[in-house]
């Protein structure tokens, strides 16, 4: 069994802060070009651009449907290599659920014209729980103003707590935790439930909502857009401390239109457009007052919309399962390398092939101090 991150002699591939990561990403991406088995990471824009490259023509992958976008990457003596990474379509869609034996792993030695193919089985590759090494927080920021306090609670608490039930792990895990927010027309964004790992505690949360939470009938949809996204990016930064990668979804529900004209639709999207990469922004809207365009602007990642109260719980378990998706598309693949101590710095391709598509992804890995043992 791997120990990931507590071994003594893990070394990183790469010093980058992640100023500098997104640095030379963006740069990556303005040089890469337009040929055809490019891997466009610009196409990843919800959870950064990654830290690969395209493949090297000889191998002939053929053209991309899958993107892999490398996140993290490191190796652990004996000869361990670690690649975390997120898969997506072109479209940006992710994609979860792949195992080991959907990707072909490449190397390419200083001797090597080409890429080798390298034995899964030999080198005992294995998708890894990444729990360790990736934090993963959900937003759940709900509308109680007047009008869905008096026409559309019941159902409402019956999709939130639908909600938890698909996006928290079925056992509690630190790396998946979820807050739960609320609004209504006052200048503020009331806290229901802070970040817990407990579906328990969130469920309690969502059933102790009363007619009456309330004194301000107004929706102030633009403030609860601004503060979540504050907090969203707090979070990220605390999550990602020590190595760690994180990613935060930010779901919100609303019946109406902004109301409190307390901010600017402008404001609002302007605070989600400049956001991390690594927050996900998804809308729900009930009933025939919402702002169709305006929720879809803001919820770019996915929007979905109710026509009346006895769809919401549809409406907010097809988010769960996009939310899910999302946390659920990022990998930890670890593999035993062939490669020696005195082979230097070589060239790792990872193919992932899943039905008709595939994609592939390039990096590096120095091998120094790599010897035989790697279990």
């Amino acid at each position: 069994m791997f120990v990931l991150m507590d071994e003594p002699k893990k070394k990183k591939m790469k010093p980058f802060t992640k100023l500098i990561t997104l640095f030379f990403t963006i740069v990556f991406v303005a040089s890469c070009g337009n040929a055809d088995d490019d891997v466009f990471f610009g196409l990843n824009t919800g959870d950064g651009l990654g830290l690969g490259k395209p493949v090297d023509k000889c191998l002939d992958l053929g053209e991309n449907d899958l993107i892999l976008s490398i996140q993290d990457q490191f190796t652990t003596l004996p000869g361990k290599v670690s690649i975390f990474f997120k898969v997506s379509d072109k479209d940006g869609t992710p994609v979860p659920g792949l195992t080991a034996e959907k990707f072909t792993i490449y190397e390419q030695g200083r001797n090597d014209e080409c890429f080798n193919t390298i034995s899964t089985s030999e080198s005992q590759a294995r998708i890894s729980p990444n729990s360790q090494i990736f934090s993963n927080n959900t937003l759940l920021v709900l509308d109680l103003s007047n009008s869905v306090l008096s026409s559309s609670l019941a159902e409402l608490k019956m999709a939130g707590i639908s909600f938890v039930e698909n996006v928290m792990p079925a056992t509690a895990q630190e790396s998946f935790k979820m807050a739960i927010y609320w609004f209504d027309g006052e200048n503020v964004l009331h806290e229901l439930n802070p970040l817990t790992a407990s579906k328990t505690e969130l469920t309690a949360a969502i059933e102790s909502i009363t007619d009456d939470i309330s004194n301000d009938p107004s929706t102030d949809l633009y403030g609860a857009v601004i503060r979540s996204t504050d907090i969203a990016s707090q979070l990220l930064a605390a999550s990602t401390q020590g190595d760690k990668i994180g990613a935060v979804s930010v779901v919100i529900f609303t019946d109406g239109t902004d109301q409190a004209s307390r901010f600017t639709k402008a404001a609002a999207q302007k605070k989600v457009d400049e956001a991390n990469p690594n927050i996900s922004f998804f809308t729900i809207g009930l009933g025939a007052e919402i702002d169709t365009q305006v929720l879809t602007d803001i919820g770019k990642t996915f929007s979905v919309f109710a026509g009346n109260k006895e769809e919401l719980e549809t409406t907010f378990n097809d988010i769960s399962f996009r939310v899910s998706q999302q946390a659920n598309s990022f990998y930890l693949f670890e593999y035993c390398s062939p490669k020696r101590d005195g082979s230097g710095e070589n060239n790792l391709t990872i193919q992932v092939k899943d039905g008709s598509r595939q994609g592939g992804v390039q990096t590096k890995f120095n091998a120094n101090g790599f010897t035989g043992g790697c279990e």
